[in-house]
């Protein structure tokens, strides 16, 4: 099992985030972020290759497990997540990092990216996370999309919190999720998310990334057209060097969410991983490690 060892980081705003800092302090900053609903070890198999050769910093992000949970969904909306990596190099001292990110740290990533691109962000690796432009069209476009997307609006309905009161977060998890693949997963890992699972504060913070989110998730009754007077994220081009890795067996984002996305990244390189599903991190750790080494390489 990789070990890997966390500091606590206090952060100006207030926030306090548990953060694995591995690698020479000087060498070039790779900062990643992990996704729902897992914590740093998402990155572990990456860790371990690259810090010889890289500062590799993973923080267990605002409201998981250890890190400050505030319980107000107001607290997660995506500038205070996006912020709170930005403060987090700060507190480290990074001027400049390429962001690494997979599910909802991808969508942190495409943030960070876009905020930050050239100024503070020098390139940008994303895994099974859409960009936010295209996502929100297949949302109302793509029939397989929006399918795969209702789970959103049950982590979202709070007639479910009794039930993550009594169960914690496994109970909704095998009430509405249809995307895991069980076998994929060490035991000794799962016994770790199931462990954080039971932290009712962290099941809500987990949730409220969900419920903060200015997303919109249409049910499978509505048209499937554009709504009216619809306006996309008024996003700029993302013009940095950015790597694009996508498991092709993911059932919850379909590949669909690589479609056009050349149209608003001009320097885009697209690592498919075949016979994977959405974890691609650990599922595939060579296929990932091989993509960044070719990308980081230029």
């Amino acid at each position: 099992m990789i070990e890997l060892e966390q500091k606590r980081v206090s952060l100006a705003n207030g926030i306090e985030l548990d953060v694995v800092d591995e690698g020479p302090v000087d060498a070039p900053v790779l900062v990643f972020l992990h996704g729902f609903p897992e914590n740093h070890r998402t990155w572990r198999h990456q860790i371990a290759h690259f810090s010889s050769r890289y500062r590799c910093i993973a923080p267990d992000q605002r409201g998981f497990r250890g890190s400050s949970k505030p319980q107000e969904v107001s607290a997660y909306t995506p500038d205070k997540l996006i912020g709170d990596v930005f403060l987090l190099a700060d507190a480290l001292g990074i001027a400049k990092f390429t962001i690494v990110g997979h599910d909802w740290g991808g969508a942190i990533a495409w943030g960070v990216a876009l905020g930050g691109q050239h100024a503070r962000v020098e390139r940008a690796i994303i895994a099974n996370a859409p960009h936010p432009l295209i996502f929100t069209k297949l949302l109302w476009l793509d029939r397989g999309q929006r399918e795969s997307s209702q789970y959103i609006r049950a982590f979202r309905d709070p007639a479910n919190d009794d039930l993550i009161r009594e169960k914690g977060l496994t109970g909704l998890m095998q009430k509405v999720v249809k995307w895991d693949k069980p076998s994929a997963m060490p035991d000794e890992e799962r016994a770790i998310l199931l462990k954080d699972w039971e932290d009712r504060e962290a099941c809500f913070g987990m949730l409220n990334y969900y419920r903060a989110s200015p997303m919109v998730v249409p049910t499978m009754d509505e048209p499937f057209a554009l709504p009216e007077g619809f306006a996309p994220p008024p996003l700029p081009d993302l013009t940095i060097p950015t790597l694009v890795i996508w498991a092709l067996d993911d059932l919850a984002l379909p590949a669909s969410n690589l479609e056009r996305l050349d149209e608003v990244i001009p320097d885009l390189t697209v690592a498919k991983v075949p016979d994977c599903g959405h974890f691609v991190p650990w599922e595939a750790p060579a296929a990932v490690n091989d993509a960044m080494e070719v990308f980081l390489a230029r």
